[in-house]
């Protein structure tokens, strides 16, 4: 306990009696009073804290010699009111820690759960106080912004160059409005990121933001809408020719010995135009959602290209083009027989539009480093390298004018890579313009021992 707690009730009788007798104008007698009293006040003090201390020495002498193991010299009595008092002391200082240490556990394991709880989530978030300064933040949110200093006391400013972000921090600080926005990032790989900030609410100063990374959600939305642009434009032009030249039969050209079988001839091309797209659009949508369930064996790919082959040689033979099979007979590949009948074939068929009359396709097959790997060369138009990176998107073309004349859909390509993709394959390109272009497939082979060359 303070000494100034001993020396306040101690001191009172005499600062009173020092009054008392001032007011009673015994200015000396009332001095000397004082002083007495004074003076029995402190030898008072003097003999409690004597008394005090000796009980301690004497509490510790005898916890000391019943530790060493020797009998005590004190009375048995006094022993006991002290050692009760001392308990009463002890317990009521062990009981003031033990909630102490209950309270500081359970907030550091709140704190630990909340930490562990805003680490784990995939959206980015940040607290700030009531100025607008970043005071906690999550993992995610620093992958998000890809920075590796620190978040934590910064402005918004600082981290994102975004006046429109600042002002929502700041409206949500000073007046408790939420604001939802998309922040596109530049950098190496582009971003968007949706926020919304909010006030902490509760009488907490300060707002809290929560970032979600909306990159891919956007990229999607982005290939529906041309995904359906594409489509439309594409099935307008078949459904379109098919209408105008039926109305003009239905008009009178129907008569017409020499025009009508011509009409009839394109609405016969542009229906099969339009049964192809549809048919495409199927099997590409098939791929995409996994619907399709390929049955994987072993599949000679001599065999396969034969087919292939087979099903474009009347084109072929139409512009004189010569189409060559140099496939081993013993080269297996690990893939579905049908699929693998169909990229083949998709790749023929273009080889054999784009090259020009008198030319060369040549498949060729040979194992190379463990995998199937065929080649489909064509001494056609070529393509250039801008586009290479890009040949195998749906609807993409090269020369959109002069696909459509020759019939393609657009999508022959895009199927290819599916499908090669789900029998774990994969296809390349090369080319060059007026140099021809060399489709190239690879495939796991079903006997990994084997040789095979082309």
């Amino acid at each position: 306990m303070p000494l100034r707690l001993f020396l306040l009730p101690l001191l009172a009788p005499a600062i009173a009696a020092l009054v008392l007798f001032l007011l009673l104008g015994w200015r000396l007698d009332a001095l000397f009073v004082s002083l007495a009293t004074l003076a029995g006040s402190l030898l008072t003090l003097w003999a409690a804290r004597d008394a005090l201390k000796r009980q301690l020495l004497s509490l510790a002498r005898q916890v000391r010699t019943r530790a060493e193991g020797s009998p005590s010299t004190g009375s048995r009595e006094d022993e006991r009111d002290l050692l009760e008092e001392v308990a009463n002391l002890q317990g009521a200082i062990d009981s003031l820690h033990q909630q102490l240490s209950a309270r500081n556990a359970g907030l550091n394991q709140e704190s630990r759960t909340l930490t562990a709880v805003l680490d784990g989530m995939a959206e980015g978030i940040w607290v700030t106080d009531a100025e607008g300064t970043v005071v906690r933040n999550n993992d995610a949110l620093r992958d998000m912004l890809q920075t590796t200093g620190d978040i934590i006391g910064q402005r918004p400013l600082a981290l994102l160059r975004n006046d429109a972000l600042n002002e929502a921090v700041i409206r949500a600080c000073r007046e408790g409005a939420s604001t939802r926005l998309e922040l596109p990032l530049e950098g190496l790989f582009s971003r968007t990121l949706a926020i919304r900030v909010t006030p902490l609410g509760k009488d907490l100063p300060g707002s809290a933001a929560v970032f979600h990374d909306v990159t891919e959600l956007r990229r999607l939305e982005k290939v529906r809408k041309d995904f359906v642009a594409n489509v439309s434009h594409e099935l307008r032009t078949p459904i379109t020719a098919i209408r105008g030249y039926a109305e003009t039969l239905q008009g009178g050209a129907l008569q017409d010995a020499v025009m009508a079988p011509k009409m009839v001839d394109i609405i016969h091309r542009q229906s099969e135009r339009l049964s192809e797209l549809v048919e495409d659009l199927l099997e590409l949508s098939r791929l995409e959602s996994r619907e399709v369930k390929l049955q994987v064996t072993d599949v000679p790919l001599a065999v396969s290209a034969s087919r292939a082959a087979e099903v474009v040689r009347h084109k072929a033979q139409g512009k004189k083009i010569t189409v060559e099979l140099n496939v081993p007979p013993g080269l297996i590949g690990r893939g579905d027989e049908r699929g693998l009948e169909q990229v083949l074939l998709n790749l023929l068929d273009n080889a054999v539009k784009y090259t020009p009359e008198g030319g060369r396709v040549v498949v060729t097959g040979a194992l190379e480093e463990g995998r199937c790997v065929v080649h489909v060369r064509d001494t056609g138009v070529g393509i250039e390298p801008r586009h290479l990176a890009r040949i195998f998107e749906r609807f993409y073309r090269v020369d959109k004018g002069r696909s459509r004349d020759m019939g393609g859909t657009g999508l022959g390509l895009s199927i290819v890579k599916h499908l090669m993709s789900a029998m774990g394959g994969e296809v390349r390109v090369e080319s060059q313009p007026n140099e021809g272009s060399t489709f190239t497939i690879f495939l796991p082979a079903a006997v990994p021992s084997a040789t095979a060359t082309g």
